[in-house]
């Protein structure tokens, strides 16, 4: 069977892509289902496993925000029986709040390293740990080179790797396949409905590795991302049943 032209293209980017360590998840069907507003935006139309995200968190907002959107991600991306490892900065972590996301206490084992040489030397054994799908690590600021670490480390193993920091500034530069901002917005009720609507963000992704950058409003609804104005009109064909 002759190869074509443009499947050898095809097939010379995603190699190009995979030395570069970018990978995609080993079900497309999950991120095709819940990803599908952001897809044109990744390398290979799929959001990168076996990579290392940051995510820009300057308050106690953006960083409980940042936490249910990558919680999110985390259930989209794998299987319901999913380990994730995570590290967070205080002691006051409640592993059940992910239940809001169909995520399982049992399924998420925290560790709480003490002094920063500890918490970079946790985060970097974790990610090598071929036991975990995912790692979410909460960090006041880091460097290139430990960064070029955390890359290395999910590359051998195929853990993916959700970096929160604390301490962000624009000019830094890091080894991070891709940059995110998550703020909170204010959720969409169900019609005339009181009560407060489903989980909802502003989501801005600043960088993505051989990706295009982009903005969105979404929300969580029934264990998957959609734009708000999906949502909206979901919510108003319910009620206009509802009212029959």
């Amino acid at each position: 069977m002759q190869v074509s032209s443009v499947d050898t293209i095809q097939l010379l980017r995603k190699e190009i892509l995979r030395m570069g360590g970018i990978k995609s998840p080993l079900k497309d069907l999950y991120c095709k289902e819940g990803l599908s507003w952001i897809s044109d935006h990744f390398p290979n139309k799929s959001f990168p496993i076996a990579a290392v995200h940051e995510f820009w968190c300057p308050e106690q907002e953006s960083m409980a925000a940042s936490l249910g959107f990558v919680a999110g991600l985390i259930q989209t991306l794998f299987s319901p029986d999913a380990v994730i490892a995570w590290i967070p900065s205080e002691r006051s972590a409640f592993p059940a709040a992910f239940s809001r996301f169909n995520l399982r206490p049992h399924q998420i084992v925290c560790i709480y390293p003490g002094s920063l040489k500890e918490r970079i030397w946790v985060i970097e054994e974790t990610l090598k740990c071929k036991g975990f799908n995912a790692v979410i690590a909460e960090l006041n600021g880091f460097d290139f080179t430990q960064s070029r670490r955390f890359q290395l480390a999910v590359e051998l193993a195929g853990v993916t790797g959700f970096l929160l920091n604390s301490k962000p500034s624009p000019a830094a530069t890091n080894a991070c396949v891709s940059r995110w901002k998550i703020e909170s917005i204010a959720s969409q009720p169900a019609g005339n409905l009181p009560g407060v609507g489903f989980p909802s963000w502003q989501v801005d992704l600043e960088k993505i590795r051989n990706g295009r950058k982009g903005s969105w409003k979404i929300c969580w609804n029934a264990n998957r991302f959609e734009w708000i104005e999906e949502q909206s009109e979901n919510l108003v064909d319910q009620t206009k049943k509802w009212a029959v």
